[in-house]
């Protein structure tokens, strides 16, 4: 499998991202600013779920393992 990394930034749907120890499928992000101004990407997983990264964090992008 390849990897590589992508800014949160520019995370869209379709994308698949090793996160917390297995890899999850980007449904959709949008932006939110911080309390302290910063630019944040809040991510909404196929597999249910939210998360919340800084637009600038790398995050490891490839294709999720095959299976059976």
């Amino acid at each position: 499998m390849t990897t590589a990394t992508k800014v949160a930034a520019l995370l869209g749907p379709g994308d698949h991202i090793g996160y917390e120890g297995q890899w999850r499928t980007v449904k959709a992000t949008k932006t939110d600013i911080g309390a302290m101004g910063g630019l944040f990407v809040v991510v909404a997983w196929e597999e249910g779920g939210t998360e919340r990264f800084r637009a600038g964090d790398e995050l490891l992008v490839g294709a999720p393992p095959v299976t059976g």
